[in-house]
Protein backbone atom coordinates (compact mmCIF):
# COMPACT_ATOMS: atom_id res chain seq x y z
CA UNK A 1 0.00 0.00 0.00
CA UNK A 2 0.96 3.64 -1.14
CA UNK A 3 0.79 5.25 3.11
CA UNK A 4 0.93 9.18 3.60
CA UNK A 5 2.29 9.44 7.37
CA UNK A 6 1.48 12.68 9.30
CA UNK A 7 3.90 12.63 12.10
CA UNK A 8 6.18 15.33 13.85
CA UNK A 9 8.26 12.88 16.30
CA UNK A 10 11.16 12.05 14.38
CA UNK A 11 11.96 9.01 16.10
CA UNK A 12 8.52 7.71 15.70
CA UNK A 13 8.23 8.57 12.04
CA UNK A 14 11.14 7.07 11.03
CA UNK A 15 10.60 3.64 13.35
CA UNK A 16 7.30 3.67 11.69
CA UNK A 17 8.24 4.47 8.04
CA UNK A 18 11.29 1.45 8.81
CA UNK A 19 9.06 -0.74 9.73
CA UNK A 20 5.87 -0.46 7.62
CA UNK A 21 8.61 -0.64 4.73
CA UNK A 22 9.95 -3.68 5.13
CA UNK A 23 6.45 -4.93 5.45
CA UNK A 24 6.05 -4.14 1.98
CA UNK A 25 4.70 -0.73 1.80
CA UNK A 26 5.75 2.73 0.37
CA UNK A 27 5.80 5.21 2.90
CA UNK A 28 5.55 8.68 2.69
CA UNK A 29 6.61 10.85 5.95
CA UNK A 30 5.35 14.33 6.70
CA UNK A 31 6.34 16.21 10.21
CA UNK A 32 3.94 19.02 9.11
CA UNK A 33 0.42 19.02 8.51
CA UNK A 34 0.30 21.66 5.64
CA UNK A 35 3.20 19.79 3.53
CA UNK A 36 0.90 16.91 3.92
CA UNK A 37 -1.84 18.55 2.25
CA UNK A 38 -0.17 19.94 -0.56
CA UNK A 39 1.30 16.42 -1.33
CA UNK A 40 -1.89 15.11 -1.35
CA UNK A 41 -3.92 17.40 -3.62
CA UNK A 42 -0.94 15.93 -6.39
CA UNK A 43 -0.92 12.67 -5.12
CA UNK A 44 -2.78 9.49 -4.80
CA UNK A 45 -2.41 7.25 -1.63
CA UNK A 46 -4.29 3.97 0.11
CA UNK A 47 -3.80 5.21 3.48
CA UNK A 48 -3.47 7.92 5.78
CA UNK A 49 -1.56 7.42 9.05
CA UNK A 50 -2.40 10.80 11.31
CA UNK A 51 -1.07 12.34 14.40
CA UNK A 52 -3.22 15.38 15.56
CA UNK A 53 -1.26 17.52 17.03
CA UNK A 54 0.88 18.69 14.42
CA UNK A 55 2.38 21.61 12.73
CA UNK A 56 0.63 23.57 10.27
CA UNK A 57 -3.02 21.94 9.64
CA UNK A 58 -3.71 19.26 12.29
CA UNK A 59 -4.74 16.21 11.65
CA UNK A 60 -8.40 16.61 11.96
CA UNK A 61 -8.52 19.39 10.27
CA UNK A 62 -6.38 17.92 7.62
CA UNK A 63 -9.13 15.09 6.62
CA UNK A 64 -11.62 17.65 6.97
CA UNK A 65 -9.82 19.99 4.29
CA UNK A 66 -8.89 16.99 1.91
CA UNK A 67 -12.73 15.95 2.23
CA UNK A 68 -14.06 19.61 0.98
CA UNK A 69 -11.57 18.53 -2.11
CA UNK A 70 -13.41 15.02 -2.66
CA UNK A 71 -10.72 13.25 -1.72
CA UNK A 72 -11.76 10.18 0.35
CA UNK A 73 -8.70 7.98 1.76
CA UNK A 74 -9.05 5.62 4.53
CA UNK A 75 -6.94 7.41 7.88
CA UNK A 76 -5.80 5.71 10.82
CA UNK A 77 -5.13 8.26 13.81
CA UNK A 78 -2.13 7.84 15.90
CA UNK A 79 -2.18 10.26 18.53
CA UNK A 80 -1.89 9.94 22.80
CA UNK A 81 -5.03 12.31 23.00
CA UNK A 82 -7.39 10.55 24.54
CA UNK A 83 -9.99 13.33 25.12
CA UNK A 84 -13.46 11.91 24.19
CA UNK A 85 -14.13 15.09 21.99
CA UNK A 86 -11.51 14.63 19.89
CA UNK A 87 -12.29 10.99 19.66
CA UNK A 88 -15.52 11.98 18.47
CA UNK A 89 -14.57 14.39 15.61
CA UNK A 90 -12.00 11.98 14.55
CA UNK A 91 -15.06 9.16 14.01
CA UNK A 92 -17.67 11.94 12.45
CA UNK A 93 -15.16 13.35 10.59
CA UNK A 94 -14.97 9.44 8.21
CA UNK A 95 -11.84 7.96 10.06
CA UNK A 96 -10.98 4.32 9.94
CA UNK A 97 -8.99 3.59 13.34
CA UNK A 98 -8.10 5.47 16.56
CA UNK A 99 -4.65 4.29 18.13
CA UNK A 100 -3.62 5.76 21.12
CA UNK A 101 0.32 6.18 21.88
CA UNK A 102 2.20 4.37 22.40
CA UNK A 103 1.37 1.03 20.59
CA UNK A 104 3.80 -1.55 19.25
CA UNK A 105 4.06 -1.33 15.84
CA UNK A 106 2.58 -5.19 15.33
CA UNK A 107 -0.53 -3.71 16.27
CA UNK A 108 -0.33 -0.88 13.81
CA UNK A 109 0.63 -2.99 10.60
CA UNK A 110 -2.52 -5.60 12.21
CA UNK A 111 -4.76 -2.32 12.05
CA UNK A 112 -3.64 -1.61 8.34
CA UNK A 113 -3.60 -5.31 6.94
CA UNK A 114 -7.39 -5.11 8.19
CA UNK A 115 -7.50 -1.52 5.68
CA UNK A 116 -6.16 -3.97 2.88
CA UNK A 117 -8.74 -6.53 3.92
CA UNK A 118 -11.32 -4.08 3.29
CA UNK A 119 -10.57 -2.43 0.31
CA UNK A 120 -9.70 -5.71 -1.57
CA UNK A 121 -13.51 -6.89 -0.86
CA UNK A 122 -16.08 -5.22 -2.93
CA UNK A 123 -18.32 -2.64 -1.73
CA UNK A 124 -22.17 -3.39 -0.90
CA UNK A 125 -23.80 -0.53 -2.80
CA UNK A 126 -27.53 0.54 -2.96
CA UNK A 127 -29.02 2.46 -5.93
CA UNK A 128 -31.30 4.84 -4.66
CA UNK A 129 -31.81 6.89 -8.03
CA UNK A 130 -30.36 7.20 -11.11
CA UNK A 131 -27.34 8.55 -9.97
CA UNK A 132 -27.36 8.40 -6.55
CA UNK A 133 -26.22 5.17 -4.41
CA UNK A 134 -25.50 4.48 -0.36
CA UNK A 135 -22.56 2.73 0.45
CA UNK A 136 -23.64 0.80 3.27
CA UNK A 137 -20.27 -0.46 4.55
CA UNK A 138 -18.42 2.72 4.76
CA UNK A 139 -21.56 5.02 5.48
CA UNK A 140 -21.16 7.19 2.45
CA UNK A 141 -23.89 8.95 0.01
CA UNK A 142 -22.45 8.48 -3.28
CA UNK A 143 -23.17 10.41 -6.61
CA UNK A 144 -22.04 8.88 -9.95
CA UNK A 145 -19.56 6.92 -7.31
CA UNK A 146 -18.81 10.28 -6.00
CA UNK A 147 -18.77 10.48 -2.01
CA UNK A 148 -20.95 13.40 -0.97
CA UNK A 149 -20.10 15.88 2.30
CA UNK A 150 -23.21 15.61 4.65
CA UNK A 151 -23.40 16.65 8.10
CA UNK A 152 -23.57 14.40 11.02
CA UNK A 153 -27.58 14.37 11.25
CA UNK A 154 -28.05 14.17 7.07
CA UNK A 155 -25.82 11.09 7.01
CA UNK A 156 -27.94 9.55 9.75
CA UNK A 157 -30.78 10.56 7.71
CA UNK A 158 -29.51 9.03 4.62
CA UNK A 159 -28.49 5.97 6.23
CA UNK A 160 -31.91 5.15 7.89
CA UNK A 161 -34.01 5.92 4.31
CA UNK A 162 -31.42 4.13 2.42
CA UNK A 163 -31.37 0.82 4.59
CA UNK A 164 -35.40 0.89 4.74
CA UNK A 165 -36.07 1.47 0.82
CA UNK A 166 -39.90 1.17 -0.38
CA UNK A 167 -40.82 1.86 3.18
CA UNK A 168 -41.95 4.53 4.68
CA UNK A 169 -39.76 5.68 8.04
CA UNK A 170 -42.19 7.57 10.24
CA UNK A 171 -41.29 10.39 12.86
CA UNK A 172 -40.58 8.28 15.60
CA UNK A 173 -37.83 6.14 13.88
CA UNK A 174 -36.23 9.61 12.67
CA UNK A 175 -36.23 10.78 16.73
CA UNK A 176 -35.10 7.09 18.12
CA UNK A 177 -32.14 6.60 15.04
CA UNK A 178 -31.57 10.25 14.41
CA UNK A 179 -31.67 12.46 17.78
CA UNK A 180 -31.37 9.51 20.01
CA UNK A 181 -34.37 9.78 21.52
CA UNK A 182 -34.88 13.27 22.36
CA UNK A 183 -38.25 15.03 22.37
CA UNK A 184 -38.49 17.23 19.48
CA UNK A 185 -41.47 18.01 17.14
CA UNK A 186 -42.24 16.94 13.64
CA UNK A 187 -41.46 20.22 12.50
CA UNK A 188 -37.44 19.97 13.54
CA UNK A 189 -37.31 17.07 11.64
CA UNK A 190 -39.31 18.25 8.29
CA UNK A 191 -36.59 21.12 8.48
CA UNK A 192 -33.83 19.00 8.60
CA UNK A 193 -34.85 16.71 5.83
CA UNK A 194 -35.46 19.60 4.00
CA UNK A 195 -32.36 20.86 4.11
CA UNK A 196 -30.54 17.83 3.13
CA UNK A 197 -33.74 17.13 -0.20
CA UNK A 198 -32.19 20.82 -1.01
CA UNK A 199 -28.25 19.99 -0.98
CA UNK A 200 -29.57 16.45 -3.19
CA UNK A 201 -29.50 16.63 -6.83
CA UNK A 202 -32.18 14.48 -7.49
CA UNK A 203 -35.81 13.97 -5.67
CA UNK A 204 -34.04 11.29 -4.12
CA UNK A 205 -35.92 11.42 -0.72
CA UNK A 206 -40.09 11.30 -1.00
CA UNK A 207 -42.62 13.20 1.68
CA UNK A 208 -45.35 10.38 2.24
CA UNK A 209 -47.91 13.09 3.61
CA UNK A 210 -49.14 12.36 7.15
CA UNK A 211 -46.75 9.02 7.42
CA UNK A 212 -42.91 10.03 7.17
CA UNK A 213 -40.64 9.92 4.75
CA UNK A 214 -39.33 7.00 1.81
CA UNK A 215 -36.68 6.44 -0.23
CA UNK A 216 -38.22 4.26 -3.05
CA UNK A 217 -36.72 1.44 -5.30
CA UNK A 218 -35.47 2.51 -8.24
Amino acid sequence: MKILLLEDEVMLNESICEYLESDGHKVETFFDGSQAYEAIKNNSYDLLLLDINVPGIDGLSFLEKIHSLKIHVPAIYISALVDIEDISRAYNLGCYDYLKKPFHLKELALRIDRVKLDKETPRVHLRLSKNYSYDQEHSLLLFNNEPQVLTKKQSQIIDLLSRNRGMVVDFEQFRIYVWDEQIIDNATIRTEINRLKKFLQEDVVINVRGMGYMIDKP
